[in-house]
């Protein structure tokens, strides 16, 4: 068979990839290729705009810039840090060696981080095992994040100075066209491209489903554990943006906006961000989490997709119900102990009590108790608020519009067990991207699970590739339905089980669907 060879000819110039040595043998990578131009100066919250084509090759030996975040979220081993910068906009592609006689599948992945920290070049998301194991090609991509991709500046817009709004999504599009205008030269088709993500990388691959923009840039779509409500509303955007820009103006400002205080100027507006450097950006950004929590507003995150009615219509939760997300076959689930990685390591999460916050109706709020009542059951109904019951929920209505699949991931190496983590947010990852042979992961798998990690990572790459080429998981996975709802449990071994927990989802369901919806539903 044919061996690839590392330059390639795109559009834009033509780049050289490196092949892989070690354990990463019979790969070629591709790091750090730009796909648009650098966001930087004035191009701040605009959409991207196409790069310029570039003379001769471009080596593309290693990941370019992070996106702006703290630099301890950067790590790639220990001591090494990745660069960050605002220019940012890279992706990489992984493919293996040789030839293949009919296009390969596409994966693209997006990170997860809650839209405020993350990147490429985070070991984890190398795509060199998959691609290779799977015959797949695998392409993972850089977007803005933080106030640099989810701050919404546009009502301050002048003829001279343009904010845009969702910037962050918009350079995950960008990705996707890029993808469509290059992949073929990789080997890969276009016709099969399967976008997938985890944590708000997951959440992401909702809202790309819910954004018109999107339509034709993928064909299958895989949502790991999102937060579907990780959303912001144009009105809570606003709110957001003003107090960010009084911030950035004053940074030892004490108290949030007032209904008293006057009406920023969009001339002043430009002349403050525009006059920021990305670190001070970032320092006011962190503030202004800290605002979000405090505001006790609808959306507790200041930095997510910004429902703007034009770009992004819709919540996806809302195109799911309406019948708008886009007709692609979808993969979705979480993992069955997602909240002890939040409980332990990262307190983002809300707590059991303002779980409850809006379970108006004193029954139902009663039943949701007793079905959580130890300790731990706290944490999950955190979690089970925050990812799984507004995921059954998305795939409940995305199943009546295409084929849509779902998961709960128990699998955890004995290690994990042992501790009490168990099969955690972002677990799944290590079988997916096939880390437990990397050396970031194997100390897992040596740990009493070698055995059990080799087949876990087995079934979900072989369940997410074949996903990739023909549109369905496996054909021992059926589809979710409404009346029935089948759920693959992901572990070693994998079965399939009507309505786990149908309790508590039937609680939640209450909290959400109105009563007369939930009467007709069971004639």
């Amino acid at each position: 068979m044919a061996v690839m060879d590392t330059v390639v000819a795109l559009v834009e110039g033509a780049v050289q990839g490196k092949r892989g040595r070690g354990s990463r043998r019979g790969t070629i990578s591709w790091k750090g290729i730009p796909f648009a131009a650098p966001p930087v100066g004035e191009k701040r919250w605009h959409a991207p705009e196409p790069v310029t084509p570039w003379p001769g090759t471009l080596e593309c030996f290693d990941y370019g810039p992070a996106p702006v975040q703290e630099k301890l979220f950067t790590a790639r081993a220990s001591g090494r840090f990745q660069p960050r910068s605002e220019d940012c906009l890279t992706l990489n592609v992984f493919a293996p060696t040789t030839e293949s006689v009919t296009p390969r599948p596409v994966m693209v992945f997006n990170y997860g981080g809650a839209y405020i920290l993350g990147g490429t070049s985070t070991p984890i998301y190398d795509g060199s095992y998959l691609a290779r194991s799977r015959d797949v090609i695998v392409v993972t991509v850089n977007y803005r994040f933080g106030p640099f991709g989810f701050l919404d500046l546009s009502d301050y817009s002048t003829p001279e100075r343009r904010f845009d709004s969702n910037v962050g999504l918009r350079d995950m599009i960008a990705g996707l066209e890029w993808v469509q205008r290059n992949i073929g030269a990789f080997g890969g088709d276009p016709d099969r491209v399967t976008v997938f993500g985890e944590s708000a990388g997951g959440s992401a691959v909702l809202t790309l489903l819910s954004t018109p923009a999107a339509q034709g840039l993928f064909s299958r779509a895989i949502s790991q554990s999102p937060a579907p409500e990780l959303i912001v509303s144009k009105e809570n955007a606003q709110i957001f943006a003003d107090e960010f820009v009084r911030l950035v103006a004053d940074p030892t400002r004490r108290r949030g906006p007032e209904r008293t205080e006057e009406p920023l100027d969009p001339a002043d507006v430009a002349r403050i961000v525009d006059g920021t450097s990305a670190h001070e950006l970032l320092r006011i950004g962190n503030k202004l989490l800290g605002f979000a929590r405090a505001a006790n507003l609808s959306n507790p995150m200041p930095f997510a997709p910004t429902v703007d009615g034009e770009y992004l219509p819709q919540t996806p939760l809302d195109a799911a119900r309406d019948g708008n997300t886009l007709p692609v076959p979808t993969i979705i689930g979480n993992n069955k102990d997602e909240g002890e990685l939040f409980a332990r390591f990262w307190d983002i999460m809300p707590d059991a009590a303002q779980a409850l916050v809006g379970v108006d109706d004193p029954e139902i709020k009663m039943e949701l108790e007793l079905l959580y009542p130890g300790e731990r059951d706290q944490v999950r109904m955190s979690a089970d608020a925050t990812f799984w019951e507004p995921t059954i929920r998305f795939a409940g209505y995305h199943s009546e519009t295409a084929p849509t699949y779902v998961y709960r991931y128990d699998y955890a190496p004995a290690v994990l067990n042992a501790t009490g983590i168990g099969a955690t947010h972002a677990t799944e990852l290590l079988a997916v991207f096939g880390i437990y042979r990397d050396p970031i992961g194997v100390g897992l798998a040596a740990a009493g699970s070698w055995g059990s990690t080799k087949r876990i990572t087995a079934t979900m790459q072989s369940n997410w590739t074949w996903f990739a080429r023909k549109g369905v998981p496996s054909p021992a996975w059926p589809a979710y339905r409404k009346d029935d709802r089948r759920v693959m449990i992901l572990d070693d071994p994998s079965r399939v089980v009507r309505d786990p927990d149908g309790a508590r989802r039937a609680a939640w369901e209450r909290v959400h669907v109105p009563a007369a919806v939930l009467v007709e539903a069971t004639r």
